[in-house]
């Protein structure tokens, strides 16, 4: 089972503004008041990366997009480098966007099998907003920690918040009861030695409820740093136990505007959303545009998974 490329993309491109005229990559998506939403990664001259709106009615034609920057760090050490990748979760009537804070901070040990370490840190911000034009900051949710590709799930689970991270090269779990001291952190699902996804993994669009789990469209690497999407499902009670993942990409680098860009061979996701009957799934192509590729929701039932290692 593979996703269906939308023959129109990208759908969201670099434009002539100082802002975003270099790259518009990785969005979050949150499907709401007849439109899907869409909170995309730009980047200028300076490479400091803010966040840009859009919308779509039909899911692929743009219909709206801003002509400045909706977020961007002002004075937040931990922010100073630039904000990315930004994931949407509808929690209690509230949209929550975590997203990645690039700076200089102290990092944490890096592990001996990553390879020329970029030189910035990474920190995990979270934003809130009703109506997509007003932000509440709400600060560094994981402090004591590198981290990357968290994303929240949209109710609790046990009586408690959710969220799945990266702590490099799994992916993790954690729990919490107000949205900002998380607890109880541990691995769920590992890299897969031999596979695509061999080098690291990370949660990309926030976990959708289905009949058979949660199902969260994931990122693998494998060591020629190829990123390729698959389906991770985990059980609708206990999402710390894993159902299965796809033993084969669901998407992979194979257009043009997914292999030549700023990163080469890189498809990426930061949101997913459920619309007439089937699954959106935003991704930056080459970490330089946007596409779209859909799922029929019926063809759910029919991906083939096993269980992790």
């Amino acid at each position: 089972m593979e996703l269906e490329r939308y023959e129109g993309n990208p759908v969201l491109s670099p434009t002539d503004k100082w802002w975003e005229n270099k790259t518009v990559f990785n969005c979050a998506a949150a499907n709401a008041d007849g439109k899907v939403h869409l909170l995309y990664r730009a980047q200028g001259d300076d490479y400091v990366s803010r966040f840009g709106y859009a919308a779509t009615e039909n899911g692929f034609d743009i219909t709206e997009r801003s002509s400045e920057p909706i977020y961007e760090s002002v004075g937040d050490e931990l922010e100073r480098l630039g904000v990315e990748d930004p994931r949407i979760t509808l929690i209690e009537g509230t949209y929550y966007i975590t997203y990645t804070g690039a700076s200089t901070c102290p990092c944490s040990e890096m592990p001996p099998s990553m390879v020329n370490p970029v030189p910035w840190r990474c920190r995990v911000g979270m934003l809130s907003t009703k109506d997509f034009k007003t932000f509440t900051k709400h600060g560094c949710i994981l402090p004591d920690m590198d981290n990357k590709d968290v994303v929240l799930f949209p109710e609790k689970v046990g009586g408690k918040y959710v969220m799945l991270h990266r702590t490099f090269p799994n992916i993790w779990i954690a729990y919490s009861d107000d949205l900002m001291n998380w607890y109880d952190h541990k691995v769920i699902m590992r890299v897969q030695p031999g596979a695509w996804d061999c080098n690291r993994i990370g949660a990309g669009a926030p976990p959708i409820k289905t009949e058979y789990g949660w199902m969260n469209i994931y990122h693998g690497v494998d060591h020629k740093r190829v990123y390729r999407l698959g389906i991770l499902m985990l059980e609708l009670e206990d999402p710390s136990k894993v159902i299965g993942r796809s033993p084969k990409p669901i998407l992979s680098p194979e257009k043009e505007y997914e292999k030549v860009g700023i990163v080469p061979d890189v498809v990426f996701s930061c949101g997913a959303v459920e619309k007439d009957g089937r699954y959106f799934v935003y991704y930056g192509g080459a970490d330089k545009v946007i596409g779209v590729a859909t799922m029929a929701v019926e063809d759910l039932k029919k991906v083939k998974l096993e269980k992790p290692l």
